[in-house]
């Protein structure tokens, strides 16, 4: 007999691309175009598309250091 194994506590690793579309507050067409272009990282499990939350993390983090640059550039 199976055992049913219990979601792990906290956010999950992997999110839908909806998901992720509504953590980022954008469109699920701009998501897709997030992940076409290697912006934001995915993987296919079976035969759904999944987005890496980290790789949510990390674009938020350029797209922070992006801006902070340009910032330092027009103060300069």
């Amino acid at each position: 007999m199976p055992v049913a194994v219990p979601p792990a506590p906290g956010p999950s690793l992997l999110l839908s691309v909806e998901e992720a579309a509504a953590e980022l507050r954008i469109g699920r067409s701009r998501m897709y175009d997030l992940i076409k272009r290697g912006e934001v990282l995915s993987v296919r499990v079976g035969g759904s598309r999944r987005v890496i939350r980290e790789s949510l993390k990390a674009y938020i983090n350029r797209l922070v250091a992006e801006q902070a640059a340009g910032d330092a550039d027009d103060a300069a």
